[in-house]
């Protein structure tokens, strides 16, 4: 009984969410991310969601002011309202002549080598402006890939964000046991690799991230190690409100060890280095309100 009445409560709860993806749908992509860029700096802060992001800020940025923090806290709150509110448009947002992502000279040419080698790749990429973009435009531009994804517990609310996902992104690829096995058969099969690197991994080594050790995925650098799989990172900056610049940083000099071999823990570290960068360049775009350094 009691599994039928949670079974009703994740129907009801998907339908509820059915019915917001339909308003955010009707709104419009510029309207619906006005709004969630206006209602998250309102409502963020009264959730335990914002302690974490304060600390955060404070064990990762010291040597700025409480004003500082306060500010980066806002526009962090704003780009997730945002980010939220555009997931049934990021199909739309991605276009040939609206101007809405677009991107330097050298990724043009990065995409254009990489569509003309045909050769398989590993994407790192961060909970950065709308993180979903990178995997979006990648797969628009032609790069045949899979997708690591983190899947909801709401079995029917997964089904319908595969539902939208997949025609727009490619494979997708849910995070789990069998994770690196189906990672590795979609690069032995042809397919690029993308996954999000920035989140704590507690079965990870410890390396450096803004000069505390944090627990990181190793898995992208341990499919580079295996595979040989040249390694770039792709980033999405919110210029503004709903308009993206879209950057391909790449193929990365990885470090190996004594054997020639790349170095998985060294190869981790430099991602979050890279990662750390990325942050610091627009930290009110990140993802502060995970708790990262959590022991």
């Amino acid at each position: 009984m009691k599994a039928r009445l949670l079974l009703l409560g994740d129907w009801l709860l998907a339908r509820l969410v059915r019915l917001v993806f339909a308003a955010l749908r009707a709104l419009g992509r510029e309207r619906a991310s006005a709004l969630g860029g206006f209602l998250a700096p309102r409502l963020g802060p009264l959730t335990r969601n914002h302690r974490h992001m304060m600390e955060n800020l404070r064990l990762a940025l010291p040597e700025m002011s409480a004003a500082e923090h306060a500010a980066i806290a806002r526009e962090a709150w704003e780009n997730l309202g945002r980010t939220a509110c555009e997931y049934v448009h990021l199909g739309a947002i991605w276009d040939h002549d609206g101007g809405r992502v677009f991107s330097d000279e050298a990724t043009k040419r990065a995409f254009a080598r990489l569509a003309a080698e045909g050769r398989p790749v590993l994407i790192f990429a961060a909970h950065l402006a709308n993180w979903e973009l990178p995997a979006v435009v990648a797969h628009a531009m032609g790069q045949r890939g899979a997708i690591l994804y983190r899947t909801p517990n709401n079995r029917f609310i997964a089904e319908d964000i595969v539902r939208l996902r997949a025609p727009i992104m490619g494979e997708l690829i849910p995070a789990g046991v069998a994770a690196p096995i189906r990672m590795a058969q979609a690069l032995e099969s042809g397919l690029s690799v993308g996954m999000l690197v920035d989140q704590r991994f507690g079965r990870g080594p410890l390396v450096p991230f803004f000069g505390r050790p944090a627990a990181s995925n190793p898995l992208l650098a341990r499919l580079a190690r295996r595979f040989e799989a040249p390694v770039y990172g792709m980033r999405a900056i919110r210029t503004e409100g709903h308009r993206f610049r879209l950057e391909l940083l790449g193929p990365l000099d990885l470090p190996r060890d004594a054997a020639g071999k790349v170095d998985v823990t060294a190869t981790t570290a430099l991602l979050q280095r890279i990662v750390e960068g990325w942050i610091r360049e627009h930290p009110g775009q990140w993802l502060w309100m995970h708790r990262r350094w959590r022991s």
